[in-house]
This record gives C-alpha cells, structure tokens and sequence, in this order.
C-alpha cells in the first residue's frame, strides 16, 4: 500500500454497471461486493486518492452501446462525474484504447487498487496489464465478482484468481486491510 512508498494510489473500478450487475446471472454475492466497494470509495474520498470507473461498451447498434442504460454504472457506487475520472472501454483490459494510463499519469497514480466484474475477465486482464506497465497493483480479493459458468462456480473462479495474481501481479487484500 502507499503509505510508506512514493506515488498515489487510485482505486480502479471496473465494469460496476446495470448491465452485468443487475442482468439475468447474479454475479456472486454481489451486494457484499458492492458495499465493499462503496467503503473503498469513501475511503478514496477521505484522503484525496483518485477515483477512475470503467463501462464496458459494445459497438452501436448492440445492447451495451455507449449511452445505453446497460452501461450505465450503478448509482449505488456514489461515482461523481465531477470529481471522478468515468471512462469506457471495449475490451477485456481497461488500457488497451483507453485514457487510462495518460489519466493515471496526470494525477500521479503509480498504485492501482482494483475492485469490479467480471473477475476472470476484465479484472484478470487489467491486473495482469497493469503489473506489465509498472504499475504496482493490490487486487482487493473481497471486492471483484463473477458469475457461475458451465465449468465453475463464481466462488471458485474468485478464490483461483486470487491465489493466481497474487506476486507477480501484485497484492491481494481484503477491503478491511486496505490503506490508500
């Protein structure tokens, strides 16, 4: 955590919308998540630490198309468009195409924590991303989801994914033990 290295830390959120939060497959134990994730926010806004949340979106025409109400992220988060950094992303990894890093760069982020959907996905991709680019990284292991697939549960695809970016991709902690 930041406290006793140089840089700030920002917290990354990552596909938090109505889309895949609220569509047809519950995302495992969503509600803890989301108030884990509300805490984490606060937390940001108590010391000043940036606060960035990527929308998944798909091309015009489909169902998650920028400005759908199925990317819109969920108003539970307490995101402010004003003072928060609210970008969209059309692939797995919230760098690839995005503004992200240049945003990251501007406010002198250098830590990334990261918390959102899906966890095999989206949240896999930018951790691993992330690590590559230098940044350091803490995945905040009780507040990233998923949803059951045809080969695993949700629970067991989280707790993998913990143990697996745990080192070389960076930190695994929980929301309780975090410090920005």
């Amino acid at each position: 955590m930041s406290d006793s290295r140089s840089g700030r830390t920002a917290l990354l959120i990552i596909d938090m919308q109505q889309g895949l939060f609220n569509g047809p497959d519950k995302p495992h134990e969503g509600e803890r998540v989301l108030a884990n994730i509300r805490r984490l926010v606060n937390l940001a806004r108590e010391v000043g630490a940036p606060i960035f949340a990527a929308r998944h979106t798909g091309p015009q025409g489909t169902p998650i198309e920028p400005g759908s109400p199925l990317v819109q992220l969920l108003p539970e988060l307490g995101i402010d468009a004003a003072t928060d950094t609210i970008f969209d992303k059309t692939r797995p990894s919230c760098f690839l195409g995005t503004v992200l890093a240049e945003r990251l760069a501007e406010v002198g982020a250098e830590e990334l924590a990261i918390v959102g959907m899906k966890t095999e996905y989206c949240v896999d991709s930018t951790c691993r991303v992330a690590a590559d680019l230098g940044f350091r990284t803490t995945l905040i292991g009780d507040a990233h989801t998923t949803t059951d697939t045809p080969v695993l549960l949700a629970e067991q695809i989280i707790r993998h994914h913990n143990r697996t970016l745990q080192g070389a991709f960076g930190a695994v902690v929980g929301t309780a033990d975090f410090k920005f």
